[in-house]
């Protein structure tokens, strides 16, 4: 007997498919399609556990629906601008390309191992000048479509690196890489007007229904729809109102002041005569940008000495104050202060000695606010204190609805919905990106580059040697001519946020190598999206901005109507985790240590040199925590097979799953058990007998099992159901012919998860062609039929013994044989049973 070896048998058959060109799709309309894609990573340079658990996931769906007849779309790329691959160009005095392109083939050349079912023809990097430039192509288009503005915005700068930075960006106010003190300031900047598909985009969650509904809910929130009043309060020394827009207006007379954004145009006409005012702007323009960030930042605030009157009280004036917490891209950039009832507004007016005005109660604590405001949900009823509306006992939502009839009733205010969803600014002022295709001319102003004069690609002789955009200081790449009128113009030096590069990347491998952004047959047919697996971590920039995408693209010609919502089923995978061993140092650090550099047993873990080590359960695997395991090493040892088993099997796919040794070491015997099973029956001859039936019944019943797994993404239920067929194989006595037959087609459903062996034992058993074409096995109805069924048999509401009966048998007869048990007569101890009750199917209760 030869034995498993995973290094011999995974490259035959990964050269078998690929002479076969087996996964190369090409568009026939003649069969139904079905695409399925998983997020395509970054070009980091190094797989990690995370990746093959995603793509693995994939991979059984992709399998599976092509052995069910599908013509299936499994295409790889890589997102592949950003700043990682420029800030290692910073680093070591490379070039983004080089690093880049290298990771790219080091990636490649590290997944091909995995057996993936990918179409490597299809194969891109957003990089790539024919992708980005068709992506400029759609750029202008949706500019002419009205899709796309450019206007002011006020951004996180880091002077240092003299770029802007996104909000992740910043740390504790700093730049992440520079370390300077970051500052808010205004730009000219090019947006995608995403805020005007806010409704469309909210309603559009509900057809969603094969997303989770986590994600949903996360989009929802992120959109932010909301309905408040917008109203205004009179200046007592003339000039324009101070506009509010307020989610609370319930709350009018618990107002302390009125506060405006230091980039309110009101505190920019003060700054210009005030320079106090504009030293406190100043002040404010420091730190990020991020509402979280301006949440918890210390309060501060500048009084600007205006008054403004209460629009339910003429005689009551408030004060209006600039303060750093709010924000002019949200309302109008202005509020009024309530601080009973807002933390925020609290802790302002308790530094700044502003009063503190409660408007309602708990309906058991009549309290006034201290140090914590007082914010019940608008779901839960209070007691309200001379509520102008009429309001005694009402819930914070029935009191915002009752405000705003009110105040539309007597015209001082306007029921307004708003919207959280901000346009989308897609500026970057940094190399490695997509290059805005416009150009800037004194006489034309912003002129939109010809499609002719497309793709506007990156030059290549580049330095990072000064801080700032390369692109600013390049003068051959920068100056041209204008496409309108010719005479000499700048080029836009700004490139894309790489957000744009991954909102239509689905579409394009319909037709990856078109010279238009989409063909359209090829997006009739391949598109929607029908399954699309990722971490939940793009739950909602990531497919908020695709979604916009895919509507823009079918607004401008690029894609159908069907795929203005492009993925249809969506599945968020869990993290694949490690333990943490760690140590402590002389001064108490915490020393971490590689898995193969420790051996856990019966007491515990220790280093080989006997070192106790301590043991943190499934956490994130991280470099910087050195618990990673390196698949290509798993690989190595086990083959591909045994880590697509173990990351399949472990728990389900929604859930984190612990990465061990041990876990892997029992997937790759159970893979050498079937392989030895398969090489065993494969020489068997064994006649025919009454096993026979018994074992084609279990294995009908297993492939029903497993298909109806696979079918609802519970991959480890139907491993589960596999490794529980095979031990019924094991010990079945059937005849050669019908354990050769439970073993081929317990090989296909095991194929999409372990394709390489089960290519082999296909091929073990003399089947012909490759297991990969062969269809799906379906279960016989007829044999998925229970005959008998067991009944439990109780006496005085105590177990006693069970008996197995055909199921159809009549309620006398089960009876009688229920009465006939030993066990049962022993506790009966000669009486006759008062009553006894069949449940059919179920049990049978019988009463002494």
């Amino acid at each position: 007997m030869t034995r498993f070896t995973p290094s011999e048998i995974e490259p035959r058959w990964q050269k078998a498919w690929d002479d076969a060109e087996t996964f190369k799709a090409e568009r026939d309309e003649s069969r139904p399609k079905y695409y399925v894609l998983e997020m395509f990573p970054y070009p980091s340079g190094r797989i990690h556990m995370g990746h093959v658990r995603n793509y693995s996931l994939g991979d059984v769906v992709a399998r599976y629906k092509r052995a069910q007849g599908f013509n299936v779309l499994h295409p790889m790329g890589f997102d592949a601008f950003g700043m990682p691959a420029e800030n290692a160009a910073m680093a070591t005095g490379g070039h983004p390309k080089d690093w880049t392109y290298g990771n790219i083939d080091d990636m490649v050349a590290q997944m091909k191992p995995l057996g993936l079912s990918l179409d490597w023809s299809r194969m891109f990097a957003t990089c790539d000048v024919e992708y980005y430039g068709q992506q400029q192509a759609l750029f202008l288009d949706m500019l002419e479509a009205g899709f796309v503005t450019r206007r002011n915005a006020t951004v996180n700068w880091d002077p240092v690196d003299m770029t802007v930075l996104a909000n992740e960006q910043v740390i504790d106010g700093k730049g992440w890489r520079s370390g300077a003190e970051v500052e808010r300031r205004e730009l000219t900047q090019w947006f995608f007007k995403i805020s005007d598909m806010s409704e469309e985009l909210l309603e559009a969650l509900d057809g969603l229904e094969d997303w989770p509904e986590k994600v949903r809910l996360m989009q929802s929130n992120w959109i932010g729809k909301s309905r408040g009043l917008q109203f205004s309060f009179e200046r007592l020394e003339g000039g324009e109102p101070v506009t509010v827009y307020t989610t609370r207006p319930d709350t009018l007379m618990g107002a302390s002041f009125v506060g405006i954004s230091p980039d309110h145009p009101l505190a920019k006409e003060l700054a210009e005569s005030n320079p106090e005012v504009a030293a406190f702007r100043a002040e404010c323009a420091k730190g990020g940008t991020m509402a979280e960030e301006l949440e918890t930042a210390e309060k501060k605030g500048f009084d600007t000495g205006l008054k403004v009157r209460h629009p339910l009280d003429p005689s009551w004036e408030l004060p209006v104050w600039i303060a750093n917490f709010i924000l002019m891209d949200y309302g109008t950039g202005a509020i009024f202060g309530c601080p009973a009832h807002d933390q925020r507004d609290l802790d302002f007016c308790r530094k700044y000695d502003l009063p503190v005005v409660d408007t309602f109660f708990a309906l058991d604590d009549p309290q006034p606010v201290q140090a914590e405001a007082f914010t019940p949900t608008k779901e839960q009823k209070v007691k309200w204190v001379n509520h102008f509306a009429g309001l005694d006992e009402a819930t914070g939502q029935e009191a915002i609805d009752a405000t705003i009839a009110f105040a539309e009733a007597a015209g001082w205010g306007e029921g307004v919905t708003k919207f959280r969803l901000r346009d989308w600014g897609l500026s970057r002022q940094r190399y490695w990106g997509c290059p805005i295709p416009v150009v800037h001319c004194e006489k034309c102003g912003v002129v939109p580059e010809k499609k002719e004069n497309l793709p506007i690609e990156l030059p290549y002789d580049v330095s990072f040697d000064t801080p700032g955009n390369p692109l600013d200081r390049h003068p051959t790449w920068r100056d041209c001519a204008c496409p309108s009128c010719g005479a000499p113009a700048k080029r836009e030096t700004d490139t894309m946020d790489t957000f744009v590069d991954s909102s239509w990347y689905f579409a394009r491998f319909t037709a990856p190598r078109a010279e238009t952004p989409t063909v359209r047959e090829d997006a009739d047919y391949w598109m929607n999206v029908d399954q699309y697996v990722g971490g939940i971590e793009h739950a909602i920039l990531h497919l908020l901005y695709s979604r916009f995408f895919a509507r823009a693209m079918h607004a401008t010609g690029h894609l159908p109507e069907k795929s203005k919502e492009p993925f249809n089923a969506l599945f968020t995978q869990g993290m694949v985790t490690h333990a943490i061993y760690q140590t402590k140092d002389a001064n108490g650090r915490p020393v971490y240590h590689y898995p193969e550099d420790v051996v856990v047993g019966e007491n515990g873990a220790a280093l080989k040199d006997g070192t106790a080590v301590e043991v943190i359960p499934s956490a994130k695997m991280s470099k910087s925590k050195n618990n990673v395991v390196d698949p290509l090493n798993i690989i190595e040892g086990y083959g591909a097979d045994t880590a697509r088993w173990f990351v399949l099997s472990d728990s389900p796919p929604e859930r984190d799953v612990e990465w061990t040794a041990s876990g892997a070491e029992a997937a790759n015997r159970h893979l050498a058990r079937v392989w030895r099973m398969a090489d065993e029956i494969a020489a068997s001859d064994s006649p025919a007998n009454d096993e026979d039936a018994a074992l084609q019944k279990a294995l009908h019943r297993t492939i029903a099992d497993v298909t109806e797994g696979v079918e609802s993404f519970a991959f480890n239920t139907s491993i589960a159901k596999l490794y529980a067929f095979t031990n019924t194989l094991s010990k079945s006595k059937a005849g050669g012919a019908a354990k050769k037959e439970a073993m081929a087609t317990m090989a296909q459903l095991m194929a999409p998860m372990t394709p390489h062996l089960a290519e082999e034992l296909w091929h073990m058993l003399g089947r012909e062609g490759l297991i990969t074409e062969a269809a799906w096995p379906k279960a016989d109805p007829a044999l998925l039929v229970e005959d008998t069924v067991t009944l439990p048999i109780q006496v005085n509401g105590k177990r006693r013994a069970e008996i197995s009966v055909p199921k159809d048998m009549d309620k006398a007869e089960v009876e009688k044989l229920a009465l006939a048990e030993e066990a049962v007569q022993r506790a009966l101890d000669g009486a006759a049973p008062k009553k006894v009750i069949v449940v059919p199917g179920r049990i049978v209760n019988v009463v002494a």
